[in-house]
C-alpha cells in the first residue's frame, strides 16, 4: 500500500491542475458517469477493478478501489441537494502514474475531518492520503460549478517485463 509523505492538515488545499496525461492519445484513459446515488460507491469500485485487469495493472487494484469508494462516497454526500446529482470518475495511466480524478458539480471545499475513535465516518480524505502517494482537488477556473478531488498511485517496477515501461510512450517496446 502506498504511503504519504505529505504533512497532516486540516483542511485540503487546492492545487492549480489535477494529473494530466502529458501527450493526449497515448495515455490510458476510461470515464465512467455515476448517478449520485447510494449504490455509486460501489459500481465504482467494480468497474475500478475491471478497468485495471483490462490494463494489466492489477497490483494497483487494492489501494486504488479504496481511493475511488472514498472519493466516490463524498461525492455522492455532497451532492445530496444540488442541481445537477451526477458524478463523473476517470482513471488514467501515463508515465508509471495511475491517476484517478472525481468530479462533482457542487461547491464546498473537501476538508479532512478529525473523527473520534467511535465516528463511523469522517476518515475518508485521510484514508485517500494514506493510499496514495499525492492527492489534492481543483475548483474550475472558469467558474463552473463543482471540483475535480484527484489521487495519484505510483506504479512498482517488477522488473524487466515492467508496466512502466510497457505503458511509457518514450520506452522502446
Amino acid at each position: 500500500m502506498a504511503t504519504s509523505t505529505a504533512p497532516k492538515r486540516d483542511t485540503m488545499h487546492p492545487r492549480d491542475h489535477p494529473p494530466q496525461p502529458a501527450l493526449a492519445g497515448r495515455a490510458l484513459r476510461a470515464v465512467l458517469d455515476l448517478g449520485a446515488v447510494p449504490t455509486a460507491p460501489g459500481c465504482a469500485r467494480a468497474w475500478t477493478r475491471q478497468i485495471l485487469w483490462e490494463w494489466r495493472l492489477e497490483d494497483l487494484s487494492e489501494a486504488a478501489e479504496g481511493i475511488v469508494s472514498e472519493l466516490v462516497t463524498n461525492a455522492v454526500l455532497a451532492s445530496r441537494q444540488p442541481v445537477s446529482p451526477v458524478i463523473v470518475l476517470m482513471l488514467t495511466f501515463d508515465r508509471g502514474e495511475l491517476a484517478i480524478l472525481v468530479r462533482d458539480f457542487c461547491p464546498g471545499v473537501p476538508q479532512p475531518r478529525h473523527a473520534d475513535a467511535d465516528d463511523e465516518s469522517g476518515r475518508g480524505l485521510m484514508l485517500v492520503e494514506s493510499m496514495s502517494d499525492r492527492s489534492g482537488w481543483c475548483a474550475f477556473e472558469d467558474g463552473t460549478p463543482g471540483k475535480v478531488v484527484w489521487a495519484v498511485i505510483q506504479a512498482t517496477p517488477i522488473g524487466s517485463g515492467d508496466l512502466t515501461v510497457r505503458f511509457m510512450p518514450s520506452a522502446p517496446a
